[in-house]
C-alpha cells in the first residue's frame, strides 16, 4: 500500500506531464468507438430504409440477369405483358410493374447536373401514387408524360418547388418536365440511403430509364388474404418457369440491407484504420513519455530501492501510473467517440450532405442512436492495453536502477543503442534481401507479394535504425540554425539523446513515410499511364464525361453527326460500351460507329484477317483477349447482351491492341441489344491547319444540352481518368494531418519534460546571459530540428519504399518512377511548421524559468 500511495502522490505531481501522452490515447480510442457506434447506427437505419422501401412487396419477379447485379450494369428488363400473366396466378391480389434504374440526372441551377455524394444512385422510377414507403409531401404524382415528382433531398439541393420547370437527362436526350410533386419516405426520411429519385409518368418511364418502351425492371406481387408469401412465391414460380427469378420480399430486404451494410463497413474500416494509426503512433509517444519520466526519477526510484522496494514493486509502480493514464484516456475516448458516432450523421444530414444516406434535419428518420456496449468495452480495452504495453519497457528499465544511483547527482546516463542498431540492421538487411530477390528474379512478372513483404520489413528496420541515424542527421539539419548561440544550443540539445529524439520524430516519420510512399506510387502510375496514353491515342479532341459515376455517362449520338459537319474536323468516331457474357464469362465490348477513324486515332494494327470493316455477324478482337479466350480467326464466339438475347459471331479480324484500345469490337447492329444505347466517348481528329481552340469552342457549344460531357484534349481526358488517384491522395492527407497532430503532441511533451529535466541548466544559461527571447529561440530550434528530422526521414523512407512498390507494378504499365516534388516540399515545410507550433508551450515555460530557483533545482 505504501508503494501505491507513493505512486498516486507522484502521479498527481506529474499529471500535466502525462496529459499529452494520454491525449494520443484519447484520439485513438475515440476513432475506434466512433466507428462502432456509427456503424451500428447506420446499419439500423438502413434496415429501416429497406423495410419501408419494400413495404407491401411480398414477392418480386425479375428477369434472369445476364450479369450479377453491379454498379456498372443495367437491369435485364421484363416484358410488360408479364404483369397480366402474374396477376392471373391463383392467390395474387395485385401485380405491379416497377421501373427503377440508375441514371436519371436532374439539371439544376447554373445548368449543372445535381450529383449525389459517394456515388449514390440517381434513380428514375415510375411511381405515381403512394406505395412501398413512398409518401407525398407536396403536390401530387405525375399524371402526364411531361410531369415528374422528386424526393425531398433532391428538391432541397436543386432548390426546386412544385410548378418549376426542369430538365432531366436519361438514356434519351435531355427533356423538359414540370415538377408536380415532392415526396419522402416512411419514417420521415427525405431520401433512400442518400440516393436521389425522380418519378416519371408510367408512359415514359421505361423508355427513359430502360431504353425501350413496354418493359419493367421488375414486377411486385401482393398476396391475396390467406396466402402466405412463401406459398405465393411457389405458385408464381410454377406459373412462370425458369425464365424468371421469383424472390420473397423479406429476402430482398435482407439482401439490400446486407449490401448497404457492406458500404457502411467500408466507412467503418476507414475509421478503424485511422484509429489504428493514431494508437500506433500514440504508443511511441507513451513510450517516450514514460522513458523520460523514468530517467528523471532515477534518484527517486533508487531511493525507493534503497528503502527496501523490490524490483517488482518498482515495475508495478510505473505500470500503475500507465494503467491510470490508460483508464482515464480510454474512458474519455470512448465517451467522445460515442458522442461523435451519434452526432456525425445528424451534422452531415443537417448540412445537406447525403453521404451517409440519412436524409436531413429532424426528419432524417434515424430513430434512436444505438451505443453497442460490447464494441465500446473492446475500444476501452484496446486503449488500456496499448498504454500499458508502451509503458512496459520503461517499467522494466526502472526496475533495473540500482540503489547506489540515489547517491548520484544526475539522472541515469543514456543507455547505449547498440542492441537496437544491430536489430535494426538485421531487419533492414532482411527487407533489402527480399526486395533484391524479387527484382533479381527477372522475367516480366515481379513477385508482388515478396515486394510488399520486403517493403514492410524494410519499414520496420528503418524505424529501428532511427536512433543511430538521429545524431548525425540532427547535427546536419541543425547547421541551418547554428549561426547564433541559441541555434547552436538548440542543435546540441536535439543531439543530446538520440534515442529520445528518434522516438519523438518517429510519430511524424510514420505518417510522412506512409503518405509519401503511396503518393510516389500513384504519381508514378499517373505519369506512366499518361505517357502511354499520349503515345497511343492520336485523337486531337475527346468528348467524355467529367463526372465520377458508377455507370457510364452517355450522350446523344446526334452530337457526333453535328461535330462531323463542323469546319476543321477531319474525322469523328463514337464508342458504345457495355458489359455482357462472352462464351459464358463476364466481358466488356465496344461498338464503333466509324471503324476507320477509330483505327487512325488509337494506333491499332491488324494481325490477322481484316479490321477495316465488321459484318453483321462478325467481331474483331485484340490479340491478348483472343489468346485469353482461346479463339483465333474464324472462331465462333457467343455473346449474351443486357437485353437477354444471345448472338453467335465469327472472329473476322485480330489486331494488336494497347491499354487504351482493345477488347471485343462488335458491329453497330448490336447497339439495340446493349444496356447503354448512346455513345459514352467520342474521338475527334482535326483537319490539317485547323485551330484546335476554335473547333473546341464550336463543339462545346454543341454540348450545351449535355452538361456532364466536356470536350478536351487527350491530356485533359487522361487527367480526368486518373482523378481517383487525386482523391486517394486527398484522403491520405487527412491521415497525415492526424499523424502530424499526434507528432506535435509528442514534440510538445518531450520538450516540456526535457525543459523540466534541464531546469538547473536553463537557470545557469540565464545566469550567464541568455535572455528570454534567446531561450525561446533555443527551444524552438530544438523542436524544429526534431520535427524536420522526422519529416526528412519519412520522406527518405517513403520515397524509397514507394519506388520499390512502383517498380513491382511494371507489369501493370507503371514503367516510370516519378516523384511528386511539390508534395514532398510541402511535407517538409509542414514538418518545420509542426516544430514551431510544438515549441510554443515549452519555450514559454523555459523563458519564464526563475534563475535563482532553477540554479537551486535538484
Amino acid at each position: 500500500m505504501t508503494m501505491v500511495r507513493t505512486t498516486l502522490t507522484g502521479l498527481r505531481a506529474r499529471k500535466l506531464r502525462l496529459f499529452a501522452s494520454g491525449l494520443a490515447v484519447v484520439l485513438g480510442v475515440m476513432f475506434v468507438s466512433a466507428a462502432f457506434v456509427l456503424t451500428d447506427t447506420l446499419n439500423r437505419s438502413f434496415d429501416g430504409i429497406y423495410t419501408s422501401l419494400y413495404e407491401g412487396t411480398e414477392v418480386r419477379v425479375v428477369a434472369k440477369q445476364v450479369l450479377s447485379p453491379g454498379e456498372d450494369v443495367l437491369t435485364t428488363p421484363v416484358p410488360a405483358d408479364l404483369v397480366a400473366r402474374i396477376a392471373a396466378v391463383d392467390g395474387v391480389a395485385a401485380a405491379t410493374g416497377v421501373v427503377s434504374e440508375d441514371g436519371a440526372r436532374l439539371i439544376g441551377p447554373g445548368g449543372r447536373v445535381v450529383t449525389t455524394s459517394l456515388g449514390r444512385p440517381r434513380l428514375g422510377t415510375n411511381r405515381t401514387r403512394e406505395r412501398g414507403g413512398w409518401r407525398l409531401r407536396a403536390g401530387r404524382g405525375p399524371e402526364r408524360p411531361d410531369e415528374i415528382a422528386v424526393d425531398a433531398t433532391l428538391a432541397r439541393i436543386a432548390k426546386i418547388r412544385t410548378g418549376d420547370a426542369v430538365s432531366v437527362l436519361t438514356q434519351r436526350p435531355k427533356r423538359s418536365f414540370t415538377v408536380v410533386g415532392i415526396f419522402g419516405y416512411t419514417g420521415g426520411r427525405d431520401s433512400l440511403g442518400g440516393a436521389h429519385e425522380i418519378a416519371f409518368h408510367e408512359s415514359v418511364a421505361a423508355e427513359l430509364m430502360l431504353g425501350r418502351p413496354g418493359v419493367y425492371s421488375a414486377v411486385d406481387v401482393r398476396a391475396a388474404p390467406g396466402v402466405t408469401p412463401a406459398a405465393l412465391r411457389d405458385r408464381v414460380r410454377a406459373a412462370l418457369g425458369d425464365a424468371y427469378e421469383v424472390q420473397l420480399g423479406e429476402d430482398l430486404r435482407a439482401a439490400q440491407s446486407a449490401s448497404a451494410q457492406d458500404e457502411v463497413g467500408v466507412l467503418s474500416q476507414i475509421l478503424l484504420f485511422v484509429a489504428g494509426i493514431a494508437l500506433f503512433v500514440g504508443a511511441f509517444l507513451i513510450l517516450n513519455t514514460f522513458s523520460i519520466l523514468v530517467a528523471q526519477r532515477t534518484r527517486e526510484l533508487a531511493l525507493l530501492r534503497a528503502l527496501g522496494a523490490a524490483r517488482r514493486q518498482v515495475i508495478g509502480s510505473v505500470l500503475l501510473e500507465a494503467t491510470l493514464v490508460g483508464v482515464t484516456a480510454s474512458a474519455l475516448g470512448v465517451v467522445l467517440g460515442a458522442g461523435t458516432g451519434v452526432l456525425l450523421p445528424r451534422i452531415a444530414g443537417g448540412t445537406g450532405v447525403a453521404d451517409l444516406g440519412l436524409g436531413a434535419g429532424p426528419g432524417a428518420g434515424l430513430g434512436g442512436a444505438t451505443v453497442p456496449v460490447g464494441p465500446l468495452v473492446a475500444s476501452f480495452v484496446v486503449g488500456l492495453l496499448v498504454t500499458i504495453g508502451a509503458a512496459l519497457m520503461p517499467a522494466l528499465r526502472a526496475s533495473r536502477i540500482p540503489p547506489i544511483a540515489a547517491l548520484q547527482e544526475t539522472a541515469a546516463a543514456d543507455r547505449p543503442i547498440t542492441g537496437m542498431t544491430i536489430a535494426g540492421g538485421v531487419v533492414a538487411a532482411a527487407g533489402a534481401a527480399m526486395l533484391i530477390g524479387a527484382f533479381a528474379a527477372g522475367g516480366d512478372e515481379i513477385p508482388q507479394g515478396l515486394v510488399f513483404g520486403g517493403v514492410l520489413v524494410s519499414f520496420v528496420g528503418a524505424a529501428l535504425l532511427t536512433p543511430v541515424v538521429a545524431r548525425p542527421a540532427v547535427g546536419l539539419i541543425g547547421r541551418l540554425f547554428a549561426w547564433s548561440v541559441p541555434g547552436r544550443l538548440g542543435r546540441l540539445n536535439a543531439r543530446r539523446n538520440p534515442r529520445r529524439t528518434a522516438v519523438t520524430a518517429s510519430a511524424l516519420m510514420i505518417g510522412v513515410a506512409l503518405v509519401t510512399g503511396v503518393n510516389v506510387v500513384l504519381t508514378s502510375a499517373t505519369v506512366s499511364l499518361t505517357a502511354d496514353g499520349l503515345a497511343m491515342m492520336k485523337a486531337d479532341l475527346v468528348l467524355c464525361s467529367v463526372a465520377s459515376t458508377t455507370r457510364p455517362v452517355s450522350f446523344d449520338p446526334a452530337v457526333l453527326d453535328r461535330v462531323r459537319a463542323l469546319p476543321g474536323v477531319a474525322a469523328v468516331t463514337g464508342e458504345y460500351s457495355d458489359y455482357g457474357l462472352v462464351d459464358g464469362d463476364r466481358g466488356a465490348f465496344l461498338a464503333i460507329d466509324d471503324l476507320a477513324a477509330w483505327r487512325g486515332m488509337t494506333r491499332v494494327t491488324p494481325r490477322a484477317g481484316t479490321i477495316d470493316a465488321i459484318g453483321a455477324d462478325q467481331v474483331i478482337v485484340d490479340a491478348a483477349t483472343a489468346a485469353n479466350h482461346g479463339v483465333a480467326l474464324g472462331s465462333p464466339v457467343t455473346f449474351t447482351f443486357t437485353s437477354g438475347r444471345t448472338r453467335t459471331m465469327t472472329v473476322s479480324g485480330v489486331f494488336a491492341g494497347n491499354d487504351w484500345a482493345g477488347g471485343w469490337i462488335l458491329p453497330m447492329s448490336i447497339v439495340p441489344e446493349l444496356g447503354y444505347r448512346q455513345p459514352n466517348r467520342g474521338l475527334v481528329r482535326l483537319a490539317p491547319g485547323a485551330s484546335e481552340s476554335e473547333v473546341r469552342g464550336r463543339i462545346a457549344g454543341l454540348l450545351a444540352d449535355e452538361p456532364e460531357i466536356v470536350v478536351t484534349d487527350v491530356e485533359g481526358f487522361l487527367y480526368n481518368v486518373f482523378g481517383i488517384f487525386r482523391t486517394v491522395i486527398g484522403l491520405l492527407h487527412v491521415l497525415l494531418g492526424l499523424a502530424m497532430l499526434i507528432a506535435a503532441l509528442g514534440v510538445v511533451n518531450t520538450l516540456v519534460l526535457s525543459v523540466l529535466e534541464r531546469t538547473r541548466e536553463l537557470g545557469l544559461l540565464r545566469a550567464v546571459g541568455l535572455d528570454r527571447r534567446q531561450a525561446v529561440r533555443m527551444i524552438t530550434v530544438e523542436a524544429v530540428v526534431v520535427s524536420l528530422f522526422g519529416a526528412v526521414l519519412g520522406l527518405a523512407v517513403g520515397v524509397g519504399l514507394g519506388a520499390a512498390v512502383a517498380r513491382a507494378l511494371a507489369g501493370e504499365g507503371v514503367d516510370r518512377i516519378a516523384l511528386p516534388w511539390g508534395y514532398l516540399g510541402a511535407y517538409l515545410v509542414a514538418g518545420a511548421v509542426i516544430g514551431v507550433l510544438a515549441a510554443v508551450l515549452p519555450a514559454v515555460r523555459a523563458a519564464r524559468t526563475d534563475v535563482l530557483r532553477a540554479i537551486a533545482y535538484e
